[in-house]
């Protein structure tokens, strides 16, 4: 059967690689390792009816972190073919666009912006969306990659070379994120973000690779000029973070 040749960044290519999603030596290995990470900044639910919106849900590959936190996990993506993934994995799946959510204001005890805004024209509608649905002291958690130089070679020339670590043509390096720019857009809504970046735990990647253990890890790091992670608490209805 001939590989089909999409365009970077073509939606249609989550379809073409929909046995990958739970295939932890796949072509998506590295969004197991992110969800973990991601994962590590969402706090246990503080009630029985506490949600988490997961923005760019995929195959729900965040869902085996999120069920024992206690929270109603709701996915959102476009992709019909992982959506049906994730409903599996006991996500409760809604087809939109990121940037028109069918989903009430202050819905959410955290909203997740996983693996997203590097693959989005208008970030910063996406962002306003993530706001407008969380709660008041509800968590933002975002992770992306940014517009450095350092991340198109290590994210793209380098990446799409190596098995697990990124799809070729996944990404279009001319989306990659404003750090800055996410800073102000979350700032505009009372969200004060701190950031940290993430790198590849270096033996748990070679003993991956070396079929020695199920998963590589990733580690935090100061530099974020390549992956990394955002994250911050809505205002209180009384106007202060929580």
């Amino acid at each position: 059967m001939p590989v089909l040749i999409r365009p970077r960044n073509d939606v249609r290519q989550y379809d073409d690689l929909v046995d990958h999603w739970w295939d932890e030596r796949g072509a998506f290995a590295m969004l197991h390792w992110i969800a973990k990470a991601r994962a590590d900044l969402i706090p246990r639910a503080t009630s029985s009816d506490a949600v988490l919106v997961d923005l760019a849900c995929g195959g729900g590959l965040l869902a085996p972190y999120v069920r024992p936190l206690g929270y109603h996990h709701v996915g959102v993506d476009l992709t019909m073919s992982a959506l049906r993934l994730a409903a599996g994995h006991g996500v409760s799946a809604v087809r939109a666009d990121v940037t028109r959510l069918p989903l009430r204001d202050d819905l959410a005890d955290v909203v997740t912006v996983g693996e997203i805004l590097e693959h989005v024209v208008a970030p910063d509608a996406v962002l306003d969306e993530a706001c407008r649905v969380l709660r008041p002291g509800g968590r933002l958690v975002i992770d992306t990659i940014a517009a450095t130089r350092r991340a198109r070679l290590l994210a793209v020339t380098i990446a799409e070379r190596v098995p697990g670590m990124a799809p070729v043509g996944i990404h279009d390096p001319a989306l990659f994120v404003d750090r800055a720019a996410l800073v102000r857009t979350c700032a505009r809504h009372g969200i004060t973000l701190r950031l940290r970046g993430l790198r590849l735990d270096v033996p748990s990647a070679l003993a991956w690779r070396l079929g020695r253990r199920d998963s590589a890890r990733l580690v935090p790091t100061r530099s974020t000029a390549v992956l990394f992670q955002a994250w911050g608490q809505a205002p209180t209805e009384a106007g202060e973070t929580a």
